[in-house]
C-alpha cells in the first residue's frame, strides 16, 4: 500500500459488497423464508404449532456452545463457507423428511448450527476488521442483505416456487441457492486488510498504535455492560423472533383464512417488513457513526416495541395496516440486529467482539427462538394470540430499558491495533 494508503483501492469496500450477498444468502432467505412453510407443516403433517415452532429453540439450545468453541479459534471466511453447506444440507432435509418430528428437530440441529458458521458473527468480525472509522455504514451495508434477501425470501422464491411445484421442491430448490455463498466467500472475501497489504478503513496505521489482547470471558463476566447488552438484546431480539414466526398464524386468526389470501399478505408482510429494514439500517448505521450508539440503540429498541401492538389491527375489513405496521416494525427491526456488534466493540473493544458475540449470539437466539415457542404455548392455552402478543410487547419494552442502562461509552480500545483471527493471542 503506498503512503498515502486511501479510500481509492480500498478492498474494504469490496468486502462490504461481497458480505451483503453472503449474508443474504446464509441468513436472509432461510430464516426468513422458513416461517413461510408453517402452515403447510400445520396442515400436510398434522402437527401442532408448539411441534413446528419448537425445533428452532430445541436446536439453538443444544448447539450453545458450537460459538464459544468454534468461533475465534478459525477463519470466519472458511467457517461461513462450512456453515452454507450446514444449511444447504439442512433445508434439502426439511423437504424429505416426511412427518418425523425427530428427523425435523435434528435438521434444526444441523440448520442451527450452518446458521453460527455462516451467520451474524463472521460477518460482524470481518467487517470489523475491515473497517474503524466507517464501521456503522460498512455493518449496515452488509446488514442490506439480509433485508434483501430476506424481503425476496416468501414474495419471490417461497411462494412462487411452491405454487409452480410444491412445498418439499421449494424448500430443496432453497438450499441450492444458499450455497451461491460458496464461491462468494472463497474467490472475494479476506478475513482482515493485512492480507491484503492494507489497514481499517485504508488508512495509514500510525506508529504509536500497538495490538492489544483480547479481554477473556471471565473479565466479561463481571462487566455490568455486558450483562445489561445481553439482556436488553435477548428481550428485543426475541420480541422480533417472535412476530416473524407467528406473523403469518396471527393473520389466519384475524380472518385471512384463503390460502392464496394468507400467502400474498404473509408474504408482502414479510416483504415490506424487510425492505423498511434496509432504511433502518442505513439510516442508523448514518447515526451511530456520528451520534452516541446507546441513544441511537435505545431509540430503535423503543420503535420495535411500540409498533407490535400495530399487528392486532390487521384484518380483512382493514387489510392496509399491514403495510403501516411492517414498514415501521422493519425500520426498527433493521437496526436492532446491526446495533448490537457495534455497541459491543464500543463496550469492550474491536479486539474482544468475536469473544463477546460468541456469547451474546447464542444467548439471543434463545430468546429468538424459546420465545416464540413460549408464544405457541400461550397461544394455545388461550385460544388466542392477545395475552402472548401484550407479553411479547413488553419483553421489547423491558429490552430497550436494558439498553438505556449501558454506559454511554465503554472501555474501549480502539485506539489500539486490530488482532488477527486465529491468533495466539486470540486464543488467550
Amino acid at each position: 500500500m503506498n503512503a498515502a494508503g486511501s479510500q481509492k483501492g480500498f478492498y474494504g469496500w469490496w468486502i462490504s459488497i461481497s458480505a451483503f450477498f453472503t449474508f443474504g444468502l446464509a441468513v436472509g432467505i432461510p430464516y426468513y423464508g422458513m416461517p413461510f412453510y408453517y402452515d403447510y407443516y400445520e396442515k400436510t403433517f398434522g402437527w401442532s404449532r408448539p411441534d413446528i415452532t419448537l425445533g428452532f429453540p430445541l436446536a439453538a439450545t443444544l448447539t450453545l456452545w458450537v460459538g464459544p468453541m468454534f468461533m475465534h479459534r478459525f477463519s470466519p471466511r472458511m467457517l461461513m463457507m462450512v456453515g452454507a453447506t450446514f444449511t444447504a444440507a439442512a433445508f434439502i432435509g426439511f423437504g424429505t423428511m416426511g412427518s418425523s418430528l425427530p428427523v425435523y428437530y435434528g435438521l434444526w440441529f444441523l440448520y442451527m448450527i450452518g446458521y453460527i458458521f455462516s451467520g451474524p458473527i463472521p460477518h460482524q468480525v470481518i467487517i470489523s476488521q475491515w473497517f474503524k472509522k466507517n464501521r456503522g455504514v460498512a455493518m449496515a451495508a452488509t446488514y442490506l442483505g439480509v433485508g434483501v434477501f430476506g424481503g425476496i425470501s416468501q414474495k419471490y422464491i417461497a411462494k412462487p416456487l411452491t405454487e409452480s411445484s410444491n412445498f418439499q421442491q421449494a424448500l430443496m430448490i432453497t438450499g441450492g441457492i444458499v450455497m451461491l455463498l460458496v464461491p462468494i466467500a472463497f474467490f472475494v472475501m479476506r478475513d482482515k486488510p493485512s492480507e491484503m497489504g492494507q489497514t481499517p478503513d485504508g488508512l495509514p496505521q500510525p506508529e504509536a498504535e500497538k495490538p492489544a489482547p483480547p479481554r477473556d470471558t471471565a473479565y466479561l463476566l463481571k462487566q455490568t455492560a455486558f450483562w445489561l447488552l445481553m439482556i436488553g438484546s435477548l428481550c428485543s431480539i426475541g420480541s422480533i423472533g417472535s412476530i416473524n414466526q407467528h406473523m403469518k398464524f396471527v393473520f389466519k386468526e384475524q380472518g385471512f383464512t384463503d390460502q392464496a389470501a394468507l400467502n400474498a399478505l404473509s408474504g408482502d408482510a414479510t416483504f415490506y417488513i424487510l425492505i423498511s429494514s434496509t432504511a433502518g439500517r442505513i439510516v442508523m448505521g448514518f447515526l451511530a457513526d456520528r451520534f452516541s450508539k446507546k441513544y441511537v440503540m435505545v431509540g430503535t429498541y423503543f420503535l420495535v416495541a411500540c409498533t407490535i401492538p400495530l399487528l392486532f389491527l390487521v384484518r380483512p375489513e382493514s387489510p392496509e395496516y399491514v403495510y403501516v405496521f411492517a414498514i415501521l416494525f422493519g425500520f426498527g427491526m433493521g437496526a436492532d440486529y446491526m446495533l448490537i456488534p457495534l455497541m459491543a466493540a464500543e463496550q469492550f473493544g474491536v479486539n474482544t467482539l468475536a469473544r463477546t458475540m460468541a456469547i451474546i449470539l447464542p444467548a439471543d437466539t434463545i430468546g429468538q427462538t424459546w420465545f416464540p415457542y413460549l408464544v405457541s404455548q400461550i397461544r394455545q392455552s388461550t385460544g388466542n394470540y392477545g395475552i402472548a402478543l401484550n407479553i411479547v410487547f413488553a419483553l421489547a419494552a423491558i429490552g430497550a430499558a436494558a439498553i438505556l442502562l449501558l454506559p454511554k461509552h465503554g472501555k474501549k480500545d480502539e485506539a489500539l491495533l486490530v488482532q488477527e483471527p486465529g491468533s495466539a493471542t486470540a486464543r488467550g
